[in-house]
């Protein structure tokens, strides 16, 4: 039952429907995250001048990178290359490309609707169905914050951690106390940790990753070209026209997953900003896509293909990329950074599940949620998580529909008159 619901609400067709919201904005928009790409980095790398109470963009970036920034950037670039080969990692990208304009739509529509959080806020202008969707929203993104961004990301950290002989039950106490204070205080609380948590985390992560590639210098023309012919290799006949299409479907499945395009969980992590306009704040949703799927993706990727590994499957492919490179220093980095990664989705998805119950609860049950995420976070540290990650796919589910639903039915809203932003030029604004 629970396998028919997962797929009746995260199946292909919900894949397609993600990737066709992005490709209707990408082109709506005369492909603005290329053409404008000096004004989206200027939006998120630039001064936040202005800014006056509420959280700082900066704080909010870090919030939403966070949440999308997990064990998938580690764990799910090496499982989308075991599954698709190289090519997958193309198939990331392109869904990243286009995924930067749907949660443009995302953060622009939130940012103008603030009577009421992140996505909800535009969801129930959508049309007569626009509340009720709002509620399913709602429920969904209360849900999956228990499943996939709780559960599921601690049993990664708990895992990492036991390499460093650290017993499962601490790990469990630990995370089970960190998310009962988070929820309790939610995003205001939330940010303090992550604009200390993001930098260091990616900048580590990076730093080994630039250490790998160096190492296997020589071997990094071979594996961008293994990219692009895995990409589309039709040359084989059937079986390489076969070996394309799974690396499509494998890498779109999780560039999509890694980087929450369609979901419309990061409006959350920019509610309280002051300061920036709608149009700035749609532009640090780019930005996020960016960093998150373009940049983290494809540097593990890289390492990856890089490294002329044995037979190897998932996570153990990452593992030992970075061992083989950096003997047992790269062999502790990257648990290491599993852990750091799955912490900080565990901090952003456990303050977007709080708004999610509040929404339906207007405002009451903060000590209820904060104790059942602590359990659902030492719990997860523990219990196999087959059934865990079918019930996440239908809790997004739960969330992307709905949330596209509103994406269409606002879509007049970004792209007429009352958008800042003149999209029918045709300039090229790359600063």
């Amino acid at each position: 039952m629970l396998e028919v619901l997962s797929r009746l609400l995260w199946g292909w067709h919900v894949l397609l429907l993600i990737l066709a919201a992005g490709s209707y904005f990408t082109w709506a928009t005369g492909f603005y995250q290329i053409r404008c790409l000096g004004r989206w980095m200027k939006a998120a790398l630039g001064s936040s001048k202005g800014e006056r109470g509420g959280i700082s963009s900066f704080q909010a970036l870090t919030a939403a990178l966070a949440g999308s920034i997990g064990t998938g950037n580690i764990v799910g670039v090496a499982a989308a290359i075991t599954v698709g080969g190289p090519g997958a990692l193309f198939w990331m990208w392109v869904s990243a490309l286009l995924g930067m304009m749907t949660i443009y739509a995302e953060n622009y529509l939130a940012a103008r609707h603030r009577d009421a959080p992140g996505a909800l806020g535009y969801i129930r202008r959508a049309g007569k169905w626009g509340k009720p969707l709002a509620a399913v929203y709602a429920g969904g993104c209360c849900l999956s914050s228990l499943g996939m961004g709780n559960m599921i990301q601690t049993n990664a950290a708990s895992a990492a951690l036991e390499s460093f002989g650290l017993p499962v039950w601490i790990g469990a106490a630990a995370m089970g106390v960190l998310v009962f204070f988070v929820a309790r205080g939610g995003l205001a609380f939330g940010v303090k940790i992550t604009e200390r948590l993001v930098p260091f985390m990616t900048l580590l992560f990076f730093g080994a990753s630039l250490g790998v590639l160096w190492v296997f210098r020589e071997n990094l023309p071979r594996a961008v070209d293994s990219i692009f012919q895995g990409a589309f290799s039709f040359r084989a006949g059937a079986g390489g026209a076969a070996g394309a299409f799974l690396a499509l479907r494998t890498g779109v499945s999780r560039g999509v997953f890694t980087n929450e395009a369609g979901l419309g969980s990061s409006a959350f992590a920019y509610e309280d900003v002051k300061g920036r306009t709608p149009e700035e704040i749609g532009c640090l949703g780019i930005f996020q896509v960016f960093a998150d799927t373009i940049l983290m993706c494809t540097v593990t990727g890289l390492c990856i293909l890089c490294c002329r590994s044995p037979m190897l499957e998932g996570a153990q492919l990452t593992f030992y990329a970075y061992e083989s490179a950096l003997g047992p220093w790269g062999g502790k980095v990257v648990p290491l950074c599993t852990a750091l990664f799955a912490v900080a989705t565990l901090i952003a998805w456990c303050c977007y599940g709080r708004e999610g119950l509040f929404y339906l609860t207007k405002g009451r049950g903060k000590n209820i949620y904060a104790l059942a995420a602590a359990a659902a976070a030492a719990l997860g540290c523990f219990l196999p998580l087959g059934a865990v990650f079918q019930l996440g796919d239908a809790m997004n589910g739960l969330m992307a529909l709905p949330n596209l639903f509103a994406l269409f039915c606002l879509r007049k809203e970004l792209l007429g008159k009352k958008s800042c932003y003149n999209f029918s030029e045709k300039n090229w604004y790359f600063f």
